[in-house]
């Protein structure tokens, strides 16, 4: 017999517990994971192209195999039960920084309302710049997982991925779609920008899950 949604969303928040997903990030020998280092500011990191997508003409549509889809103007996503959360953010060119403030909703939150079906294994992200990135289902039910609006107290600018963004911490920050346009969810998994071009899948900090081979061509420390 087929889990429920709120049965499969219990087991997927437990195994994150378990693993040690959440919004510090901070594990046995220290909190910054191997082979990176601490910055005070936060680098901007992305594919070179920043849409302009104003507050009024921004949408998301959340859809896929799930019970009800979603689409969201800015009216929309601020109806939704806003929350902060604190995390650490790690990128895969080594440097992390501590104590990122981001506002919004929480990922739960639009799961509540999409409620993934059983076959639902993994997510799609697509962003106003073409981006796309792929994770498993699972992975958003970690704490501090967010659709971010906000960061440090002040609206997202353009240059860290506003006017929202995706926010996943307890993995490396390509994970973490900047201008969101659409959630997809899927039965099958299927690499998106970075992962096409030889990143790994896992993209965990503290196992280094940086690439699927032992180097990405034309990246460099």
């Amino acid at each position: 017999m087929a889990k429920s949604y709120l049965e499969r969303k219990e087991a997927w928040a437990a195994k994150m517990r378990a693993r040690g997903g959440g919004a510090r990030s901070e594990r046995a020998g220290g909190r910054l994971p191997p082979g990176q280092h601490e910055v005070g500011d936060l680098p901007v990191l992305d594919l070179g192209i920043h849409p302009e997508v104003s507050r009024d003409g921004w949408r998301l549509r959340v859809g896929g195999l799930v019970e009800e889809e979603l689409a969201l103007d800015w009216a929309g996503l601020e109806a939704l039960p806003q929350a902060e959360g604190v995390s650490d953010f790690h990128c895969v060119t080594t440097w992390s920084r501590y104590d990122c403030r981001w506002g919004g909703v929480p990922m739960a939150e639009l799961l509540d309302r999409v409620r993934p079906l059983a076959e639902a294994r993994f997510a799609f992200f697509t962003s106003y710049d073409g981006y796309t990135t792929n994770l498993p289902v699972g992975a958003l039910f970690a704490e501090g997982v967010f659709l971010a609006t906000a960061l440090d107290g002040e609206p997202l600018p353009v240059r860290y991925g506003g006017p929202a963004r995706v926010v996943v911490p307890q993995l490396y920050a390509w994970k973490s779609a900047k201008f969101i346009k659409e959630i997809e969810f899927r039965a099958e998994d299927e690499p998106g920008y970075w992962e096409k071009r030889g990143y790994s899948n896992t993209a965990d900090p503290w196992l280094e899950g940086r690439f699927s081979g032992e180097e990405v061509p034309g990246w460099k420390d």
